[in-house]
């Protein structure tokens, strides 16, 4: 598995890839999905969350994470490549500050979160909803990370 990690604005002085990779590989795991796959984590600044989420979603405005599956298959590695997870740091960090939890805590949520979209979860609808955020807070829990988002904004 490859976990390709792109870091906007100096943020990686504040972000444990090996945390990051870690949640990726648990969420994964616990879906049963291969580890013999690739996917990107992007952390970036509002402007450009609000940028895809404009271009991709239609709604111009900052959200905390965005996710685009690909799911194909990459002809030089031979492997699947699941897709994009891009998190806003800023969001991240505002909703860390008001809900009272670390933002490591935050950030391992949306990633989780993130690669959930990636394996085709998705909570429009009230009994997805229920799938993803019973899986979510399962893998958070293998995580030990503590919960405290359970409305998330997406």
């Amino acid at each position: 598995m490859t976990v390709f990690l792109t870091f906007a604005d100096s943020y990686a002085d504040l972000l444990n890839i090996s945390v990051i990779e870690h949640c990726v590989l648990t969420t994964l795991e616990y879906q049963g999905v291969s580890t013999d796959t690739d996917l990107s984590i992007i952390v970036d600044n509002d402007s450009r969350i609000q940028q895809l989420n404009q271009e991709f979603m239609g709604i111009d405005a900052p959200t905390d994470v965005l996710a685009f599956p690909a799911g194909h298959l990459d002809p030089d590695t031979g492997r699947v490549y699941l897709g994009d997870v891009i998190i806003s740091f800023p969001q991240a960090k505002n909703h860390a500050d008001q809900t009272g939890h670390s933002l490591a805590a935050e950030i391992n949520l949306l990633v989780v979160h993130g690669v959930l979209h990636l394996l085709g979860y998705d909570h429009d609808e009230p009994e997805g909803k229920a799938k993803m955020w019973s899986a979510q807070t399962q893998i958070l829990t293998t995580l030990g990370v503590r919960n405290n988002s359970p409305e998330l904004s997406k």
